[in-house]
Order: C-alpha cells, then sequence, then structure tokens
C-alpha cells in the first residue's frame, strides 16, 4: 500500500492535539487541507480514524490502533532530527581515529586537546595502532580517519596527505655516552646494541633498507612492542635507539638520555591523514581533519 508520508503526518498531529485547528497550525496548513488529508488518508484504508467532539476530535479504535505505531515512527523521526541538528552544530557526535605511536606524540594530541576544547559534546574514539593496522582499520570501516606515519602501503581508494616530517635521531644512556658529543657512524652504532620497533612494523622494514643500503645488517638485540619503549629501554642502558626529535622535550641529557650524531641521514618519514576517498565523513570528522591539516 502506498500511502503519502503526508497523510500520516497530518493524522499524527491531529490524534496528537485532538485537534484539527491546531493540527493544521503545527502543520504550517489550514484547517480545510488538513481535514482533507486525513479524509484521503481514511479511505486508503477503508476505515474512520477520528469522530467528532464537542472539544476536537477523538480517535476511533482503529485510530488508536495506527497511531500507537505512527506515533513511535514520528518520535524516532524527530529524535533523529533533533540529534543530526546537534551534530551539524557540533554539539553532538563521534569521530573514531586510528593513530601510530610517533603520529600521535608528534602531532594528533595538541589538535585533540584543541577539538575537545571547542567541541566538548562530541566524543572521540582513539584507537592506538601500528601503521599497518590503522590503515586496516580505515579499510574495514573501524575508524574514519587514520593518523600515521610513512612509509605506509595504502589500499585502492586511500587518499593520504602529507603534515609533518619527522627527523629521526640515535640516543643513548649513560652506559655508552663515550659516543656522545663527536660523529659517529651507521657502521659503528652497528656495534652496539640497537633497540628497534617489532619486525611486524613498518619502521622495521625502513631500517632494515637503511641499513643494507650502506652495507650493514641490521640485528636489534631488543624489539620494542611500541615507540614510546624505546626512551625508557635506552634510559636504562639497554642499547642504543632511534627515535623522532619531538620525543626529546627540553634537556634529554638532564634524564640520562644522550643525543648522538650521526654522519649518515637518517630516513625520510612523515606523518600523514589518510582517509577512504569513497566513503563520506561524518561532520564532526570533517572538522576534525580541518584542523589537525591546519594545524601543521
Amino acid at each position: 500500500m502506498d500511502i503519502s508520508y503526508d497523510y500520516y503526518r497530518a493524522f499524527y498531529y491531529a490524534a496528537k492535539f485532538k485537534n484539527i485547528t491546531q493540527a493544521a497550525s503545527a502543520l504550517l496548513n489550514n484547517q480545510p487541507n488538513v481535514t482533507r488529508t486525513i479524509k484521503n488518508l481514511e479511505a486508503a484504508l477503508g476505515c474512520t480514524l477520528f469522530v467528532r467532539t464537542n472539544r476536537g476530535v477523538s480517535l476511533t479504535p482503529e485510530g488508536e490502533k495506527l497511531y500507537s505505531y505512527v506515533s513511535s515512527a514520528f518520535e524516532q523521526l524527530e529524535r533523529a532530527e533533533k540529534e543530526l541538528a546537534l551534530e551539524r552544530t557540533l554539539q553532538k557526535g563521534m569521530v573514531s581515529i586510528g593513530a601510530s605511536e610517533v603520529a600521535l606524540h608528534s602531532l594528533l594530541l595538541p589538535v585533540l586537546r584543541r577539538f575537545r576544547q571547542l567541541h566538548p559534546g562530541v566524543r572521540l574514539r582513539i584507537s592506538n595502532h601500528s601503521t599497518p593496522q590503522a590503515v586496516a582499520a580505515l579499510e574495514e570501516g573501524a575508524v574514519e580517519l587514520a593518523v600515521i606515519t610513512t612509509p605506509a602501503d595504502l589500499l585502492p581508494k586511500m587518499e593520504q596527505r602529507e603534515l609533518k616530517e619527522i627527523h629521526e635521531v640515535p640516543v643513548c644512556g649513560a652506559a655508552y655516552r663515550e659516543l656522545a658529543g663527536r660523529p659517529v657512524s651507521l657502521a659503528e652504532l652497528a656495534g652496539y646494541p640497537i633497540i628497534c620497533l617489532g619486525s611486524h612494523s613498518k619502521t622495521y622494514e625502513l631500517y632494515t633498507q637503511w641499513f643494507w643500503e650502506h652495507g650493514l645488517a641490521l640485528t636489534p638485540e631488543i624489539e620494542a612492542a611500541t615507540a614510546d619503549q624505546i626512551l625508557p629501554m635506552v634510559k636504562n642502558d639497554l642499547g642504543i635507539g632511534f627515535v623522532p626529535e619531538d620525543f626529546l622535550v627540553g634537556q634529554p641529557e638532564a634524564s640520562g638520555i644522550y643525543r648522538l650524531e650521526l654522519r649518515e641521514q637518517t630516513p625520510h618519514r612523515c606523518v600523514c591523514i589518510v582517509k577512504k576517498s569513497d566513503r563520506s565523513l561524518s561532520i564532526a570528522a570533517q572538522e576534525l581533519e580541518r584542523m589537525i591539516v591546519a594545524w601543521h
């Protein structure tokens, strides 16, 4: 049965107010038109929905049954309209982000803080992933945006925008401080215990290739699960690690971390934002994307 939505809308307001005139006012219409619309609905359904009373109209048993369904549907629609209106004004909503450890610390955290200050009603769901995991989450629809570090193997219909270059430096603890204060070569560092991200990571692949290009093999003493584990291990003299300069706040030597001067240039890396080109972002995600791009 193909019945116009406007018929049910007129019926809903007439039943809600029990008055045709008030229903017409709510519908920004006039009483004859609303009466005609209800008559058309009754004809289409083959039953009487209202009876006139001294105070207006009342529902027949058939009208009561129909109203129980129609009122539920209209209340759901009104709630949905209010939710969408709040999301349009960024008073409500949710953004899901997949972020690598380095991207989170090097760029994303201050943006998220500012976003939360401006839009406290919008929920942030942040998944801390490796770059391959963040790309997979984006492909599966688990996140709307991925903020990751290169290199990254993107899948079809993914758009990448570079945001910030990352300069990684070698660091050591007090046990190896004789290396600090003078230029050292990668070949010399290779003779010391190396701390690196695990073999599952793109960072491991990148550094393996870099060592190979200089005629060396990357054989880490320790494989860390996340980037933020490297500095504590270095500080406790477990080896030499490579970390983004953004991880070295203030005077790292005061905390037992010594920056090394490497003769060779470390591999080029950058933080980038990735999204699916065939998937629309929510309004909140669009605003967060704008802030991330503007921040750098």
